[in-house]
């Protein structure tokens, strides 16, 4: 298959939520020739004249919204949050990117947060096919994914002294980020995938005025019992190493772990079965447990807690109109929660069947690419 076929799954999902050391090894071979167009393997060779247009433009224009260099990593410091839980979360900051060029009216802003575990640098293909189609991206690091604050980053709440969060708290930093920082005050769409598509259904729920639309891909709006079971035996397999030391660690816990729960959920027995040997099984565990590339593990449980205690079923304020896609065969976030959103929305949804489960990208698009370009418009 040629990745270059599907160029919003491959942009989108390149590195989705793959929060293991498997995720390398699941993702297609892609020749040198096509890495220009999948962005997300190397800076965009045009990010140094974008940068200047963007600047140029905005003082031309006398734009209000912020510009930042083209697809640079930036923060926003919104202060002290105070959390659902009521807790509250020091010296907040958000990392963001930005792709494209804002137009007059600021009418072409989309924003993309990212998936479990994953950060805005893993994202530019995603950035620079929306960016190419006209669209000016921002992209926003999720709470606890290493960028934005996290339990590895805070110097005031280090480790396991950093709060539990929800996705709640995460839309609400990003709109204190957004509104505060960059002045922005209205989006043509937000666009999620996975844990980012549970941040867009908590987007519309939360802040229904504040888009047109909102674009939820292979995620939940609360999450089922089968995706609750394994994202807490995740937690599970990670207090329960001997390595674990109530979050002091030296080295991350759960490393083989890493591997084999990716291998497990995040394609289907089928896939897995046809694209694995016996003898990569173990390799492939060997190799996970002595080069570890997964997350800080206090950071994936802060996220893990926020998807697990989501709910933004209740649909009932929401006013932006809504694309929703899920895989019939995802073993992560199962496709029912979503599908019920959909029918309560009377949103005919776009469903993918085939082996692939959560891993959208390795699998052809059976015409979402189309789909989605025509739901976004102009």
């Amino acid at each position: 298959m040629n990745p270059c076929k599907i160029p919003v799954i491959a942009g989108l999902l390149s590195a989705v939520d793959y929060m293991n050391s498997g995720e390398a090894k699941m993702t297609p071979n892609i020749p040198d020739s096509d890495r220009r167009r999948h962005r997300w393997f190397s800076d965009s060779p045009i990010q140094s004249v974008y940068r200047l247009s963007v600047q140029a433009l905005a003082l031309l224009l006398g734009l209000v919204l912020h510009v930042p260099a083209f697809g640079q990593q930036r923060f926003g410091d919104i202060g002290d949050l105070m959390l659902v839980s009521g807790e509250v979360l020091r010296e907040c900051r958000v990392g963001y990117r930005t792709f494209g060029q804002p137009n007059a009216e600021k009418s072409n802003i989309v924003l993309y947060p990212t998936w479990a575990n994953g950060r805005t640098e893993q994202m530019e293909g995603g950035m620079a096919w929306l960016s190419d189609a006209g669209y000016y991206v921002i992209a926003l690091d999720a709470l606890s994914n290493g960028v934005s604050s996290s339990p590895s980053n805070s110097h005031v709440q280090p480790r396991m002294k950093f709060p539990t969060i929800t996705v709640r708290d995460m839309v609400v930093s990003q709109h204190a980020l957004l509104t505060r920082v960059l002045n922005v005050g209205h989006v043509k769409a937000v666009i999620g995938v996975s844990m980012g598509a549970m941040q867009t259904f908590q987007w519309v729920t939360a802040y229904p005025n504040f888009m047109d639309k909102a674009v939820a891909i292979a995620g939940s709006p609360r999450l089922a019992p089968y995706d609750l079971l394994h994202w807490q035996m995740q937690i599970d397999a990670i207090k329960n190493d001997r390595r674990w030391n109530n979050g002091d660690y030296t080295e991350n816990p759960a490393r083989a772990f890493e591997y084999e729960i990716g291998a497990l959920i995040l394609t289907t027995p089928e896939y897995f079965n046809a694209n694995t040997t016996r003898e990569q099984v173990f390799a492939a565990i060997a190799e996970s447990t002595e080069h570890y590339n997964g997350p800080d593990a206090n950071n994936k449980i802060r996220q893990v807690e926020a998807m697990m205690t989501l709910d933004a079923a209740d649909a009932s304020g929401v006013k932006a109109k809504l694309f929703i896609a899920v895989s019939e065969s995802d073993h992560t976030v199962t496709p029912g929660p979503a599908l019920e959103y959909a029918k309560k929305m009377e949103v005919e949804p776009f469903i993918l069947d085939n082996a692939c489960g959560h891993s959208l990208h390795l699998c052809p698009d059976n015409g979402m690419n189309q789909a989605l370009l025509k739901f976004l418009g102009p």
